[in-house]
């Protein structure tokens, strides 16, 4: 039964399925943390700020936080270039494109 459940892993490349994504997840807290504590405080607040609005939390209308969903698109953009340049540098490939 053992030998079995090791050959399942294997042959599923479930342990290459599970690295994946804990290193996705590690990658999506990196971008979290760059969109939250790095690129909103020093580019886009200040440009909010130029604009007349204190706080992006305040960029709402009829209960939309707009602010939340600029940081959250800034998140989604950053992540995409991480796998891009994660494909591009780290495996060493021409042309990032899907197999």
């Amino acid at each position: 039964m053992l030998k079995q459940f090791i050959e399942f892993l294997k042959s599923y490349n479930v342990i290459g399925l599970a690295l994946a994504v804990i290193i996705g997840g590690k990658a999506n807290a990196l971008a979290q943390a760059l969109t939250n504590d790095l690129v909103t405080p020093l580019f886009l607040q200040p440009a909010l700020r130029a604009a007349g609005v204190d706080n992006i939390g305040a960029l709402s209308a009829a209960g939309v936080l707009y602010g939340k969903i600029l940081a959250a698109l800034l998140d989604f953009v950053l992540m995409a270039v991480f796998v891009f340049l994660f494909a591009r540098v780290l495996l060493k490939e021409e042309v990032v494109a899907k197999r």
